[in-house]
């Protein structure tokens, strides 16, 4: 077979075959064989921190009253369940004792049980606490305050009275949210549905947090934002640290199955004219040809073949751009 050789400078040429063209370059050329990866689809989104809707308690005493003693004095504040907030006075709880041990002294004179249960279950019904009604009959005496404990554990975000201020029955005086466990809520365009059914995992992360938060739970509202083309992805995750925070911005990862894929780096692919080539190894040393291939993109370092190529083939993995020109000087693309 004849071939034809031009020297150019940097001592390179071009050898051209009857049958097929390839570019020779005598300069050092590194090279890079086609393998098979298990690689994960990475698809990023971002959203912010919400706290989830059933972790938030509101507290409203069944009974009207005035404050004695704030303990929760502060917003924001950290608080456990069954910490004392308050100690308040409300005449009607005051009443109910009363009748409570009027009702205990009568039945142990005239047994009468099913009147001592209705006066104690009226204080249960105030939301009087067990250890209170108890210590009105151990103490022999009707105290007139009465101590208003925190329902969870959690942040108040919401304090609606001081010292001495009055309060309505059913009026909401504390607000506590838990943030043990917290919800992301990330926007996704429509075509971003259909990937969602090989999303099973995804991965957050948080300016100023070293933490990579993982999660599986993830439910997608089922409403359209009209405005921007956009679904609600909601992604609960678990806070136990309590670093997050409702509002704290969220990249979110979207992990696909893991798929078998033959992979090049992006060194070795060059895109010409909206196509991908790469520069297949000769059957001679210096010689490489260029060949058009369809790639997908996996991230800014890894390209997916997903045609022309098969495993163990070699290509060119660097100085593409002198590849290129000797390529085009030469009319073989």
């Amino acid at each position: 077979m004849k071939k034809i050789t031009i020297l150019l400078a940097l001592t390179m040429s071009i050898v051209l075959s009857a049958k097929e063209a390839t570019v020779e370059q005598l300069f050092s050329v590194q090279t890079v064989k086609v393998k098979k990866q298990t690689l994960s689809q990475r698809v990023k989104n971002y959203g912010f921190v919400k706290a989830d809707e059933a972790r938030i308690y509101d507290m409203t005493p069944r009974f009207y009253g005035y404050v004695v003693k704030l303990y929760a004095d502060k917003i924001y504040m950290k608080v456990k369940k069954g910490q004392l907030l308050a100690e308040v006075y409300s005449p009607e709880v005051f009443k109910a004792k009363d009748e409570y041990l009027n009702t205990y002294k009568y039945t142990q004179l005239r047994q009468n049980k099913g009147m001592l249960e209705s006066a104690k279950l009226k204080l249960e019904l105030l939301g009087v606490s067990q250890k209170e009604i108890a210590d009105v009959i151990k103490q022999d005496k009707a105290m007139p305050n009465t101590k208003i404990y925190a329902s969870q554990s959690g942040y108040i975000f919401e304090k609606n009275i001081n010292n001495g201020s009055a309060f309505k029955a059913k009026q909401k005086i504390f607000q506590i949210v838990n943030l043990d466990e917290i919800w992301v809520e990330a926007k996704l365009f429509e075509e971003e549905r259909a990937q969602l059914s090989i999303t099973p995992r995804y991965e957050l992360r948080f300016k100023g947090l070293d933490t990579v938060y993982k999660t599986t739970k993830r439910l997608l509202y089922p409403e359209l934002n009209p405005k921007v083309a956009t679904l609600t992805l909601r992604l609960r995750i678990k806070n136990t640290a309590n670093q997050l925070f409702p509002g704290m911005y969220a990249t979110v990862i979207s992990l696909e199955n893991s798929q078998t894929q033959l992979t090049l780096p992006s060194t070795a692919v060059i895109l010409k004219n909206g196509k991908h080539y790469v520069f297949m190894v000769g059957d001679y040393e210096g010689e490489y040809e260029p060949l058009e291939v369809q790639v997908e993109v996996i991230n800014a370092n890894t390209y997916a073949i997903t045609d022309g190529l098969s495993e163990g083939e070699e290509v060119v993995n660097n100085a593409l751009f002198m590849m290129d020109s000797d390529a085009q000087i030469n009319g073989l693309y």
